[in-house]
């Protein structure tokens, strides 16, 4: 952490704060909070916990009910009342990167989007293109500088929009989840980006569901209903596992495994540190001897039925990009029926654009789709798939309209023609299998966010499609959100409806059947997760901008640093089985932190 410690006045100061939507829900209650200037603060909780309201308020966005705000020096809130002045003052200082990057961009060119806070704040043009083109290196968009963003995939908006932000050059940013829509390649560059301006002295305000980008703050704060649940360093933070749990987080990975480890007897340091776990257990394992070991991947059982998406030599282009990028180029693949497939590949690779075809919402420039055996070259026969393909998009909470969520969920079906009890039966058992069903005479727009995306997606279900097809549909939601997500699709799936699923998650993507990789444009590999995350393939991911499931790395890493091999686990609970096993062959202990 810098050297702060002799500045007396913070950067950011907030005194019993209180803000209040609507009549009675508080979404900051009482909240007292400072943070030093050159201070990396993180933000954790829950979805629906006041993070996002706590970024406005910091970001003199939102001015609160009560208490008093100092904002870079500014008194702008005073017991309530609210300095307009002192306000537009601050807000020169602070920058803001949206969770939806939709929210942020404004211009229909990238490098004009970029440089659009520097014109405003005055900066001389000469210095302006300077910033960009450093900015939009520094986010890897040095070759879209003409592009139009809104042709962009979800993730390269989000690097302009922290372009946009970055070349403000303020003394205080706020990220609110600035990694979720993002490739591991993306967020791990994001995260040097934010290293590299910490250290130059910008205070950050990091909010974030990654734990474990978490790790790399000065301080961590927890927010729990509109409070501060739990603050302090990462490791303070981070050692109360059960805690965490029970306000519906997760630790890191690494503290979660040696919590994990220790429960099973397996005596190694409670840790965040996955460095410091992996010495400890191959420490004591260094005399295993090396077993002679090949996995041999699974292949799925051989299905009667066609397949329910056929891609062959697949081609798309957007007729805008003057540079003539392919969006897709010859993709041959399918999705056996009844199959769960995740679709994996780093930002812009064309995942997206892939669903989209799917669901034939777009035709392909060359070759042919097939989707439930209906090609999908003809517009009478891209109509007879609607209803037969439920699409949940990125942002599904967006789609919502209607004055209650029974209302909401009921219109699709009603738009299928189907007679009033149908329709009844459908929406209840949608809001039965998402777990809202209480909420289905209440505004979607009252709901909390986690809720309206379970709304959202229930309408999609109360279809009852034959083939349901996500696209990030675990972005921006808490582990109990996701959890919940993933139970979700496993019941619609035991259904006999083939799910597929755009996801930047690794780990989501090994409880799936099937894995398709894209890697700029084209399709790099196909399988069973056990084959795709195969240790042999750790560098070709690397390359395209991911990576292997957590508890395969960390197993890995055993291995190269002694370890027997374990057999590649693809989740925690392989890889906690996988150590315990060897577990009379540790003689390791540590201190708790």
């Amino acid at each position: 952490m810098p050297a702060v410690a002799a500045i007396t006045r913070p950067a950011i100061s907030l005194e019993h704060v209180t803000l209040v939507y609507g009549e009675d829900m508080a979404a900051l209650d009482d909240v007292s909070l400072s943070v030093a200037p050159g201070e990396w603060v993180c933000v954790l909780g829950a979805n629906g916990s006041g993070k996002s309201t706590l970024a406005s308020v910091i970001c003199g966005l939102l001015a609160p009910d009560a208490g008093t705000v100092e904002l870079v020096g500014e008194h702008v809130l005073d017991e309530g009342d609210a300095d307009l002045s002192a306000y537009r003052r601050a807000r020169r200082e602070i920058g803001l990167v949206f969770q939806n990057p939709d929210d942020q961009i404004i211009t229909t060119v990238v490098a004009e989007d970029v440089a659009f806070g520097p014109e405003n704040l005055g900066v001389p043009p000469e210095e302006i293109g300077a910033r960009v083109a450093r900015e939009l290196h520094r986010v890897a968009l040095e070759t879209y500088a003409d592009m139009d963003p809104t042709r962009l995939s979800g993730g390269q908006k989000q690097r302009v929009a922290i372009a946009g932000a970055l070349a403000m050059e303020r003394r205080v940013l706020v990220l609110d989840e600035p990694g979720a829509l993002l490739d591991v390649r993306g967020r791990r560059s994001i995260m040097d980006v934010m290293r590299r301006i910490h250290v130059a002295g910008t205070t950050l305000v990091h909010i974030t569901h990654f734990m474990d980008e978490a790790l790399a703050a000065d301080r961590v704060i927890v927010m729990d209903r509109g409070r501060i649940a739990v603050e302090g360093t990462p490791r303070e933070v981070f050692s109360h596992v059960g805690e965490l749990r029970g306000l519906s987080l997760e630790a890191p990975f690494a503290a979660r495994l040696s919590a994990a480890l220790r429960h099973h007897g397996v005596s190694v340091p409670l840790t965040c540190d996955e460095d410091e776990l992996r010495h400890s257990l191959a420490r004591a394992c260094a005399s295993e001897a090396h077993a002679a070991h090949a996995s041999v991947p699974c292949a799925c059982a051989p299905s009667d039925e066609p397949p329910a998406v056929i891609c062959e030599h697949v081609s798309y282009s957007y007729s805008d990009d003057a540079r003539g990028h392919a969006a897709l180029s010859d993709v041959t693949f399918s999705v056996p029926a009844g199959s769960t497939c995740a679709i994996i590949g780093q930002t812009g690779s064309g995942k997206s654009t892939l669903l989209r075809l799917v669901c034939a919402l777009e035709v392909p420039d060359g070759g042919r789709i097939v989707i439930d055996g209906t090609p999908t070259g003809k517009r009478r026969d891209r109509r007879r798939l609607h209803g037969v393909v439920g699409f949940v998009m990125q942002h599904p909470e967006r789609q919502l309209f209607a004055e209650t969520v029974i209302e909401d969920v009921s219109y699709g079906p009603r738009n299928m023609g189907l007679s009033p009890n149908e329709i009844t039966r459908r929406a209840a058992r949608a809001l039965d299998l998402v777990g809202i069903s209480g909420k289905a005479d209440a505004s979607p727009f009252e709901l909390s966010g986690g809720q309206r995306r379970l709304c959202a997606i229930a309408g999609v279900l109360a279809m009852e499609p034959r083939i349901l097809v996500l696209d990030e549909p675990t972005a921006g939601l808490d582990p109990r959100g996701r959890a919940e997500l993933r139970r979700i699709l496993s019941e619609v799936n035991g259904t006999g409806t083939t799910v597929i699923e755009v996801t930047h998650s690794m780990e989501d993507a090994a409880v799936c059947s099937e894995v398709i990789v894209l890697d700029q444009s084209r399709l790099l590999m196909q399988g069973t997760p056990a084959q795709v995350f195969s240790p042999g393939h750790e560098e070709l991911l690397k390359t395209g901008g991911l990576g292997l499931p957590a508890p395969l790395r960390f197993a890995l890493a055993l291995e190269r640093d002694g370890m027997a091999p374990l057999d590649n686990p693809l989740n925690e609970d392989e890889l906690i089985a996988a150590i315990t096993t060897r577990a009379t062959t540790f003689g390791s202990s540590g201190a708790v932190v």
